[in-house]
């Protein structure tokens, strides 16, 4: 018996190991099939950059004209394909770079003859494609940016600082601020102040970047770097907190693993050099205004991105890995947040937000809260318990989110009796109450809670959408300490918490 056990054991052992052959050989042609399948779809969403070529001569024609002047346009690499929709959204960016090539850039012919160089002013575009990316450099013989004119502009703008010699870069950076001109004079073409600012926005709005180098008298170069496809991207998945996020492979150009030591004098530095160039310290947990960590690494990780001439350097709580993503569009609620640049789906349906850390860094931060009320807020929140009572479970997260992110500890209630048994295990330094909730109303809940010894100089503040009058009126008579509606403003929100909280202090004092 034992004999023949074995012996059947074995066969479904053998079977077990053929079943799973089987199924590798048929995960693998299915792996291939979607291989394929995939890179037939992109074929079908990528067009020639050829298709707009003959619109681009046409602006160059037509400048040239307006203006007086002689300029020839020459562009390589036509034959290299882009995703149609990047493709569409580029198409105008490059015509206003063409414009000014000729309107700022080319000089009148005389000029060109008196400085040695032919009438005709040569503007080249050229493009190639290196990696997941294509990179398209406009470049034009002409006089350059004049450093002079652009460093007094912007000094006297605010664009640049004045208390020292701005840098080449910053110089050149200044052309893309808003409603700034170098132009004499008000044309069709040029000296409206508008243009490069759109340039800059339009190629980050499709994950891109752009660079500018110029040399005076000899010309100015425009390198642009754009995905290929804005429907597949290598993205870096990376944790804050107990979030996961999305960067795109292109920004990133180095990945470092420091030990604690190390980390600790990096962030001392407030920057990490790397190839002679600055990355500005950030932590992205606090760049999107969450107080989470949950550190589950040994080393420190940072990521280095750069995008233009912007380069910062990010903590991240953990570096997932670094996969292939499918990107979708987010909605008009969320597309008008400029860092965030889409959403993808993973394998296990969670979704996860892409995002540009680069640009969120640029982001202008809260003033006096976000820099010096964090210290103050963690340390009058220690220890201290606010209940949360709403029939609404959007309402009861949001606020949760809210106070435990300023670091209270948060009591939930669906109404007004689950409010009063949980008290019977647990008070509240705070109460946050609404009005309208099945089997007890905030009205009765507030009575309760006043008529109630143990309970009655707990502080009540009414959050309600009925904002009327005479609701504000009734819960004044009931002995509440504040009255909001909804929606209410954080700050106001924290401000009363904190007032509450120094009133029972000095009570007890």
């Amino acid at each position: 018996m034992i004999a023949e056990t074995i012996h059947d054991a074995l066969t479904i052992q053998q079977t077990l190991v053929h079943a799973l052959d089987e199924t590798d050989a048929a995960l693998l042609h299915q792996s291939r099939i979607n291989r394929e399948l995939q890179q037939d779809l992109m074929r079908l969403r990528t067009v020639p950059f050829s298709s707009i070529v003959e619109r681009l001569h046409r602006v160059v024609r037509v400048s040239a004209r307006e203006l007086g002047k002689r300029a020839n346009l020459e562009i390589r690499g036509e034959q290299v394909e882009l995703d149609r929709s990047v493709l569409d959204r580029i198409a105008a960016p490059l015509e206003h770079l063409l414009r000014n090539a000729v309107a700022h850039g080319i000089e009148q012919p005389a000029h060109r003859v008196a400085r040695g160089k032919t009438e005709t002013g040569d503007i080249a575009l050229a493009l190639r494609q290196e990696s997941d990316e294509v990179v398209i450099v406009v470049s034009d013989d002409g006089a350059g940016l004049d450093a002079e004119k652009l460093r007094s502009i912007g000094v006297a703008r605010g664009l640049l600082p004045s208390d020292r010699e701005p840098t080449a870069a910053e110089i050149a950076q200044a052309i893309f601020a808003p409603g700034l001109s170098t132009a004499d004079e008000v044309t069709e073409l040029a000296g409206r102040g508008i243009g490069m600012d759109v340039v800059r926005n339009e190629v980050v709005s499709v994950g891109g970047r752009i660079e500018i180098d110029t040399t005076p008298g000899s010309g100015t170069t425009f390198t642009i770097y754009l995905p290929l496809t804005l429907a597949v991207t290598q993205g870096v998945l990376v944790r804050s907190g107990d979030q996961l996020f999305a960067v795109s492979s292109s920004l990133v150009t180095r990945v470092l693993r420091l030990k604690p030591a190390a980390f600790a004098e990096l962030y001392a530095r407030g920057a990490a050099d790397a190839n002679g160039e600055r990355y500005a310290m950030h932590d992205l947990g606090e760049l999107l205004g969450t107080s989470q960590r949950v550190p589950s690494e040994e080393y420190a990780s940072v990521l280095l991105l750069r995008s233009g001439n912007q380069r910062v350097a990010i903590h991240v709580d953990e570096l997932v890995k670094n996969q292939e993503i499918v990107i979708k569009a987010i909605g008009p609620q969320l597309a008008r947040i400029p860092w965030m640049t889409g959403a993808t789906v993973l394998g296990d349906g969670r979704i996860v937000l892409m995002i540009n850390p680069v640009q969120l860094a640029q982001q202008p931060r809260a003033p006096a809260r976000a820099a010096a009320t964090p210290q103050m807020s963690a340390a009058s929140a220690a220890g201290h318990t606010i209940m949360v009572v709403d029939d609404s479970l959007t309402v009861r997260k949001v606020t949760t989110r809210l106070l435990e992110r300023e670091g209270y500890r948060v009591l939930a209630a669906k109404d007004g009796i689950d409010a009063l048994e949980q008290m019977n295990r647990s008070l509240p330094d705070v109460m946050l109450v609404d009005i309208e909730m099945p089997r007890m109303d905030g009205f009765d809940l507030t009575r309760n809670v006043r008529g109630d010894p143990k309970t009655s100089a707990t502080p009540i503040i009414v959050i309600s959408s009925r904002s009327a009058d005479k609701h504000r009126n009734h819960a004044i008579e009931l002995g509440v300490d504040a009255f909001l509606g909804k929606p209410f403003e954080e700050s106001e929100l924290l401000s009363h918490i904190e007032r509450c909280l120094e009133k029972n202090r000095q009570h007890v004092h």
